[in-house]
């Protein structure tokens, strides 16, 4: 089961995606997590990558396709991906389906967690302190989360079509959430 969450910077998307990996004994696939590994091995993309990321800017769409290429055509992830924080642009999204059709694989639910800007500032704030991630600069993150806004309209339209699409009201606690998510798994 192949499995899109999707939703703005502080959404909860990470911590959605590593108890979905449990149940579903499942693969995430967090294109910050990857950027993260390719920043920390030093070369020029994990440069380019920190540039961007540094002016709350979105990293290209060809260095995030490429990176993610190898993980969605790895065999042994076929069928229990986990995409969290991907597709960012209608790019990626049509490349997702490009490489998910390429591997004979589909995206099963997409879920949405809606949550206003309010609500993003406050998480971040406490994700500072207890994560304390460099890229929860409150700054950067309104960068990212205006960002995120402009350019994923198109994405929200293209998957809001589809019968798998799913809005959830991020706002709700963590378990809330969770409870939310496997009612329409069902699993």
């Amino acid at each position: 089961m192949n499995i899109v969450l999707f939703g703005p910077p502080g959404a909860g998307k990470g911590t959605q995606a590593r108890y979905l990996v449990k149940k579903l004994n499942g693969f995430q696939i967090s294109t910050g997590d990857i950027l993260r590994e390719e920043i920390k091995k030093d070369t020029d993309i994990g440069k380019k990558i920190i540039s961007n990321m540094n002016e709350g800017k979105f990293v290209s769409d060809e260095i995030v396709n490429s990176l993610l290429k190898n993980h969605v055509c790895d065999p042994r992830k076929k069928e229990k991906l986990i995409f969290d924080g991907y597709p960012r642009s209608l790019r990626q999204a049509k490349n997702l389906d490009l490489l998910l059709n390429e591997s004979n694989q589909k995206i099963d639910f997409i879920f949405f967690l809606n949550v206003n800007k309010e609500t993003i500032i406050e998480r971040i704030k406490k994700r500072k302190i207890l994560e304390n991630r460099s890229d929860d600069d409150l700054d950067t993150i309104l960068k990212r989360y205006d960002t995120y806004i402009e350019t994923t309209r198109p994405v929200l339209d293209h998957y809001s079509k589809n019968l798998n699409f799913h809005e959830i009201d991020g706002s709700m606690e963590i378990d809330q959430i969770t409870n939310k998510i496997d009612t329409f798994l069902n699993v």
